[in-house]
């Protein structure tokens, strides 16, 4: 009798133990499952949002990849450009060395056509510039003292030649343009933007110092006879000028 009545309290307890540990079995495998489909949902999540970058640098890399091309274009435009005008004033040059060729030189002249030649480079008016034109030199002039953008001023420089032609403020423009590729230093260019000055308008207020800066010009492109030369020639051409004050102080130095 007291064994079955130990069986009959052992044998339920068992049985809740077994459910328990069931239960316990089945709750384990439950939270596994969730945690493997939380697993997923990261991953899935984690993928979408790296496709979704790689997408953003590939938009990048296109995007970048068009600017570069673009400033490629640009750059061989303004290259284009450049040569085209340095071929335009390489022969402006050209044409006024042979016109000048031509001409009999004052030196090889007589005194009475001196004082004609003279004369006649005295009564030269130069087209005095209206507002418009007065804008864009001073624009100009912003750009190579203040702005120091010398590559974009020899650009604006060329527009305001072939725009005004022939006026008081293109002689002090063909100046300035040699003065800039003096500074940069492009000796070439600077030499024959002085050159057009010096022979073409030599009446002109900005002529002295043409013929200075030539001189200046041909000196550091080790030509020193040529250098001494303009420097003597803006002193017996123009003698009260500042510009001869400053040959003499050049050749009284021992340059060139």
């Amino acid at each position: 009798m007291r064994k079955q009545l130990m069986a009959a309290v052992v044998f339920p307890l068992a049985l809740g133990q077994a459910g328990i540990t069931l239960a316990q079995s089945s709750t384990s495998a439950f939270q596994s499952n969730a945690s493997e489909a939380q697993r997923k949902a990261n991953t899935s999540q984690a993928t979408s949002e790296l496709f979704y970058m790689i997408q953003q640098l590939q938009g990048e890399v296109r995007r970048l990849q068009g600017e570069t091309e673009e400033q490629r274009h640009l750059i061989k435009r303004l290259q284009d450009q450049g040569r085209d005008r340095y071929i335009d004033l390489d022969q402006r040059i050209l044409d006024l060395s042979e016109r000048v060729s031509a001409q009999p030189q004052a030196a090889e002249s007589g005194g009475e056509a001196g004082a004609q030649d003279k004369g006649a480079a005295e009564i030269r008016e130069y087209r005095q510039p209206e507002a418009e034109e007065r804008k864009a030199y001073q624009a100009i002039q912003d750009l190579i003292h203040s702005q120091k953008k010398y590559d974009e001023a020899i650009s604006r420089i060329y527009e305001f030649i072939d725009k005004y032609p022939e006026g008081d403020l293109t002689v002090n423009a063909y100046y300035w343009l040699g003065e800039v590729y003096l500074v940069k230093p492009q000796l070439e260019q600077a030499r024959q933007a002085f050159s057009i000055v010096a022979t073409r308008y030599a009446d002109h207020r900005k002529a002295p110092d043409a013929v200075y800066k030539l001189g200046v010009t041909l000196d550091r492109l080790d030509k020193k006879t040529e250098a001494r030369r303009q420097m003597e020639q803006v002193i017996n051409d123009y003698p009260k000028s500042e510009a001869a004050s400053l040959a003499r102080k050049f050749l009284g130095s021992g340059q060139g």
